[in-house]
């Protein structure tokens, strides 16, 4: 069994046919999917989601291309919809210094108030991070000093220098369909290196479809495409992968109780 470990069910792509798409993952092998949320207008869709698939479940943040549209957002609000039986996860949440879409100083605020709640509730903390890793690694390694957290790398695209790093630090590292894309060596490299026990796989679908679907709709069920590369490069059979990173999450997202 594979888990999708960070995808957005209820975006454009997915959505109009959400459940034909559950099932053909379900066909693959994909055994759960950890349904993300970026805004906080997502969160009642993607818990309504996660209640009513027995094998979905949410996280809920504010991506930080979308800080600047929350300015008043507080930790006590966050916390009590984590408080939710199907919220296992606090994100996604980090910095995005490549597009800019909110104010660096707005991104930075409100991590670290997604950080305080992860601390707080003891559910893992889903960070994206590009083109901000001095920043990230900053705030991270500040925020650990106050006191230790459960926290991830999805969509992993950064330097093996900031990969070390964080591992050092305790997070889990996932890897996306980009593994699969012909320019993508240094991850390449940095994915056949990661520890057994801190390894994920996720789509981020309907985004970044992994070879051999490159230019369509992303789907769960490609996260079976991924793993399969992935395991190529480890030298791994897919069957050894996939125990291996669905032991991985049900471990960081205790709340799942695979």
């Amino acid at each position: 069994m594979l888990i999708d470990s960070h995808c957005h069910l209820n975006y454009k792509g997915l959505v109009e046919r959400q459940g034909d798409i559950l099932a053909e993952a379900r066909g693959r092998g994909i055994g759960g999917f950890l349904n993300i949320s970026t805004r906080q207008s997502e969160w009642d869709d993607v818990i309504a989601t996660a209640e009513r698939e027995g094998d979905v479940w949410a996280s809920v943040g504010i991506h930080p291309h979308e800080a600047d549209q929350h300015p008043g957002l507080g930790a006590d609000e966050l916390r009590k919809v984590t408080e939710h039986e199907r919220v296992i996860a606090i994100g996604e949440t980090g910095l995005d210094y490549y597009y800019d879409h909110s104010d660096r100083d707005a991104q930075r605020k409100l991590f670290r108030m997604h950080i305080s709640v992860a601390r707080e509730t003891g559910l893992p903390l889903i960070i994206h991070t590009r083109d901000a890793e001095d920043d990230t690694l900053a705030i991270l390694r500040d925020e650990m000093g106050k006191g230790a957290f459960p926290a991830l790398i999805h969509c992993f695209t950064a330097s093996r220098a900031f990969g070390d790093a964080v591992l050092e630090l305790g997070l889990t590292i996932s890897i996306s369909g980009i593994v699969t894309f012909k320019n993508a060596k240094d991850l390449q490299d940095t994915a056949r290196d990661i520890p057994a026990d801190r390894l994920l796989v996720e789509t981020d679908a309907p985004f970044l479809a992994p070879v051999p679907h490159r230019g369509k709709t992303c789907e769960p069920a490609f996260v079976a495409d991924t793993a399969q590369f992935v395991a190529e490069l480890r030298g791994e059979t897919v069957d050894a992968l996939a125990r291996n990173t669905t032991a991985n999450f049900a471990r960081l997202f205790a709340k799942a109780a695979l």
